[in-house]
């Protein structure tokens, strides 16, 4: 049974996310973690939120900064894979959604961000992710 939206959790790391660049031109992503206070996985779903709003972009693999996203090509891309996975699969767990779209982790909780976005995710208490 699903329980709770993903949506609040992904935006309240997008929302840290988005404290730590302002007045910035960019920042470490190591920088960003710790002034947000977010783990890896939780920094990525926040960086699909921010990419579906275009908000974030990415200089580097490792400096991000607030303005028109270049990720859009990126993410929204891993996050029609992470969709046809799941309308297929059903719920599914981190692991397996990286396996069965052939992505990282990473690429999938940025994807799970996105999707969040768009209202189209809900997370159990498992953390089983799930179409809306």
């Amino acid at each position: 049974m699903l329980v709770r939206s993903s949506t609040v959790k992904f935006e309240i790391g997008a929302g840290k996310i988005w404290v730590a660049l302002e007045g910035q031109r960019c920042l470490e992503k190591d920088k960003i973690l710790k002034a947000a206070q977010l783990n890896e996985n939780d920094f990525y779903s926040a960086l699909g939120w921010l990419a579906r709003e275009n908000k974030i972009f990415e200089e580097d693999e490792v400096h991000y900064g607030l303005g028109t996203t270049n990720l859009t090509s990126k993410i929204g891309n891993n996050a029609g894979k992470v969709w046809r996975v799941m309308d297929i699969w059903g719920e599914v767990n981190i692991s397996t959604i990286g396996r069965l779209a052939d992505m990282s982790e990473k690429e999938a909780y940025s994807a799970l961000g996105w999707l969040a976005k768009e209202g189209k995710l809900y997370i159990s208490e498992k953390q089983m992710y799930n179409l809306k």
